[in-house]
C-alpha cells in the first residue's frame, strides 16, 4: 500500500493522465476506465490507495461539478419552453421506476418498508454522463433540457420518500416538523436569491476569470453544504445552484471554461476512481443472494427508465436518438442511491447484501450509460451538424469600440455570440467608426460596455422599420437570441407593428426558440421611450442600417449624440447587417422591393431642401 502522499497525487495523476489515451484505443467511454481504474488501485484490488479516503472526499467535489454543470449549461430559454414537458418527463422518470421497483421488491420477498425504499432508489438518477453530452455540444438539444429540468423533480422526489422513512424508522429527531420544512424553505431561498444577488454584485467590481471561478466554487460547496444540514442533499443544493447561477455564468465565457477545465480534468475523474473503490467483485462469487438481487435491480431500473424515455418519446414526439440519449443520462446511477442504499444499511433497513448489489448495479449502469449515451449524443451531433440554420453562418463581423480601448470585451462578445471570424477595432470618434461602417459591407457591430456583460438583465433591442426585409436580418436576430441563451437575458423588442409580426415568427422556431415580449415604437423618432423603460442592468441593441437599404431612416444619423447622452452610463451595442453585394435589395419572402416609410420621405425631404438652401446662401450674399 502506498502512503506517501506525493507518490499518491503522482499514481493519479497519472492515471487521469493515461486512462483517457487507453480508452480511446480501446474504444470504450473513459468513465468506465476511471472506475475500472478504481476498482485495480482500490482497497478490494491490489489496494495501492487503501481506503482513499482523501480521493473520496475530492472525488465528492466532482460529483457536484457535474450536478453544477448540469445546472448552468441548461438553456434558460429553451427550459422556459421545455419547463412542462420536463415536469411530466420528471414524474415519468420518478414513478415508473418507483412503482415497478416496488413489485419486483415484493415479488423477492422484502417487507413493505424496504420495497418502497428501494423504488425511491430506482427512481432516482445521476447525470454521470452528462460529460459526454458536453463534449459532442449537444447540451442545447431539446431532449437534453428535458431531462435536466425533470432530473431536479425526480432528485427530489426520491429524496422526499428517503426522508419520510428515516423519520419514520430512523434515529429519532429532536427537531419538528416545521423546523425541518423551515430549514429546507431557508436552504433554497438562500441558494436561489441571496447567492446569485451577492455573485452579480461581485461580478460588477471584479471582472478577472479566477475571482469569479472562486465565486462560483464557493457558492457550490456552500449550497452543497446547506443542502446536506437542511436534509436536501448535496448534490440537489449543487444543482440548484447551478440553476440559480446559469445567466451570471455563459457557457462560452472565461469562468466557465475555468469550471469546466478544473472539473472535467481533476475533480470529476477524481470522483468516477472513489466509486471504483467501492466495489468489491469478490462479492459476486461470496453469495448467489447478492448475484440474484442484483440481477434484478439491474433489470429493473433499465426497463423502468427505458419505459420512462419510451414515454417521453411519445408524449413529446422525440426521436429516436432522443429517446436513446435520455435513457443514457437517465439510468446512470451514483451519489443518489449511494445515499439512500447507506441510510437504508445504517438504519437496518437495507441488509449487506442489498448493499453490495447497489455497488455492483452502480458499476453496471454506469458502464451501458457511457455506451448509450456516447452513441446517442455522436448520433444527434451528427445531425445539428447538417441542420446548421442561417444565424450561425461563419459571415466576418467587425466589431469595435469608440473613444476606448476594450478589446478584451469585444473578444467575450465575439465568444459569447458564436461569432467565430470577428475583426476588432479601436476608432477615436463615431465618425471614424461610421465611415468605416459605411466604407464596407460587412456586419458591423459598435459596443460600448458599461458594465460586465453576464450582469445584464435585459437586452432591449430597437428594430426600425423594414429590418426583416434586409439581408442579412436573420444574423443580427441569431445573435440576439444567443446573447440571450448565453446570459439568461430577457429580452424586450420595440418595434412596429408589422416588424413585430415577423419578430414572432422568428422567436418560434423549432430549434431556435426565443421568449420575448414587445413594446409598440410606430417610428424611430419614439426610440427615446427606451430610455424611459431602462433598469440599471439593461442594455440597449439597435439595429441600425446603411444608406440604400431597407431600413435606412436619415435619424439614424443622430444615434451617436443620443446614445452619448441618454445611454453613456448603460452598455449599448450598434448592430449593422452586412450588406449584399451589387444587388437590389428585395423582401426575403415576396421578392418585392419595399416601399420608403411615411417618415423617411418627410425627412428626406426636408434635408434637401435645407442643403439646397446652404448651397445658394453664399451665392446671394456675393450678388
Amino acid at each position: 500500500m502506498i502512503t506517501n502522499p506525493l507518490a499518491i497525487i503522482a499514481l493519479v495523476l497519472a492515471a487521469i493522465l493515461l486512462v483517457p489515451m487507453l480508452c480511446r484505443k480501446i474504444r470504450i467511454p473513459s468513465i468506465v476506465g476511471f472506475i475500472i481504474m478504481g476498482m485495480i488501485v482500490g482497497p478490494y484490488g491490489f489496494a495501492l490507495l487503501g481506503g482513499g479516503a482523501t480521493i473520496q472526499t475530492l472525488g465528492k467535489i466532482g460529483m457536484l461539478y457535474i450536478m453544477l454543470q448540469a445546472g448552468i449549461e441548461v438553456d434558460i430559454n429553451d427550459f422556459r419552453q421545455q419547463r412542462n414537458r420536463a415536469g411530466l418527463f420528471g414524474l415519468y422518470s420518478f414513478i415508473v421506476p418507483f412503482v415497478l421497483g416496488i413489485g419486483t421488491s415484493l415479488l423477492m420477498g422484502f417487507n413493505g418498508v424496504t420495497s418502497v425504499l428501494m423504488g425511491a432508489m430506482y427512481g432516482s438518477h445521476t447525470l454521470m454522463t452528462y460529460p459526454i453530452v458536453n463534449r459532442y455540444g449537444v447540451q442545447k438539444n431539446a431532449a437534453v433540457n428535458i431531462t435536466v429540468g425533470g432530473t431536479m423533480l425526480t432528485i427530489s422526489l426520491a429524496l422526499l420518500v428517503l426522508a419520510i422513512i428515516r423519520n419514520c424508522f430512523g434515529a429519532a429527531s429532536e427537531e419538528s416538523a416545521w423546523l425541518t420544512a423551515g430549514k429546507m424553505l431557508g436552504t433554497i431561498l438562500v441558494i436561489t436569491i441571496v447567492f446569485p444577488w451577492l455573485a452579480q454584485r461581485f461580478f460588477k467590481r471584479w471582472t478577472d476569470p479566477t475571482s469569479g471561478f472562486l465565486v462560483v466554487m464557493t457558492a457550490m460547496v456552500m449550497s452543497a453544504w446547506m443542502a446536506d444540514y437542511a436534509g436536501l442533499e448535496a448534490i440537489l443544493g449543487a444543482f440548484i445552484c447551478g440553476v440559480s447561477m446559469n445567466r451570471l455564468v455563459p457557457n462560452l465565457g472565461p469562468v466557465m471554461q475555468r469550471i469546466n477545465l478544473v472539473g472535467n480534468s481533476l475533480f470529476v475523474p477524481l470522483f468516477l476512481i472513489g466509486v471504483g473503490m467501492m466495489i468489491n467483485v469478490s462479492l459476486l462469487w461470496s453469495s448467489w443472494t447478492t448475484i440474484m438481487i442484483a440481477a434484478v435491480m439491474i433489470a429493473t431500473k433499465l426497463v423502468s427508465k427505458w419505459l420512462a424515455a419510451w414515454m417521453a418519446q411519445k408524449s413529446f414526439g422525440l426521436q429516436a436518438e432522443e429517446r436513446q440519449l435520455m435513457f443514457g443520462l437517465t439510468h446512470a446511477t451514483a451519489a443518489g442511491t449511494l445515499a439512500i442504499v447507506t441510510i437504508g444499511y445504517e438504519a437496518g433497513i437495507f441488509s449487506p447484501e442489498i448493499l453490495n448489489a447497489a455497488v455492483v448495479m452502480i458499476l453496471a449502469l454506469c458502464t451501458s450509460a457511457s455506451f448509450i449515451t456516447e452513441y446517442a449524443a455522436k448520433r444527434l451531433a451528427l445531425q445539428e451538424e447538417a441542420r446548421l440554420e442561417a444565424d450561425k453562418t461563419d459571415n466576418t463581423w467587425v466589431m469595435m469600440t469608440v473613444n476606448e480601448n476594450r478589446h478584451y470585451e469585444l473578444k467575450e462578445l465575439s465568444e459569447l455570440g458564436e461569432l467565430h471570424n470577428a475583426e476588432f477595432n479601436s476608432e477615436s470618434d463615431w465618425k471614424e467608426a461610421e465611415d468605416l461602417i459605411h466604407h464596407q459591407r460587412k456586419a458591423s457591430i459598435i459596443y460600448h460596455p458599461a458594465q460586465p456583460i453576464n450582469t445584464i438583465n435585459r437586452l432591449l433591442v430597437a428594430v426600425p422599420r423594414y429590418a426583416e426585409k434586409e439581408h442579412d436580418f436573420i444574423s443580427c436576430f441569431g445573435l440576439v437570441r444567443r446573447l440571450s441563451s448565453q446570459l439568461g437575458a430577457k429580452v424586450v423588442f420595440f418595434t412596429n407593428e408589422q416588424t413585430q409580426k415577423a419578430l414572432q415568427a422568428f422567436c418560434r422556431r423549432k430549434g431556435k426558440y426565443l421568449r420575448a415580449s414587445y413594446r409598440e415604437m410606430e417610428n424611430w423618432e419614439d426610440v427615446l421611450m427606451l430610455a424611459k423603460q431602462m433598469r440599471p442592468d439593461d442594455m440597449i441593441v439597435m439595429i441600425n442600417a446603411r444608406p440604400s437599404t431597407p431600413s435606412y431612416n436619415p435619424l439614424f444619423e443622430q444615434v451617436p449624440k443620443m446614445l452619448d447622452r441618454f445611454f453613456h452610463d448603460h452598455s449599448y451595442m450598434v448592430i449593422y447587417p452586412e450588406q449584399e453585394t451589387g444587388n437590389i435589395v428585395q423582401d426575403l419572402l415576396t421578392g418585392d422591393t419595399p416601399q420608403a416609410s411615411l417618415t423617411w420621405k418627410i425627412v428626406s425631404a426636408l434635408k434637401k431642401r435645407i442643403l439646397s438652401f446652404q448651397q445658394t446662401t453664399p451665392t446671394d450674399q456675393k450678388a
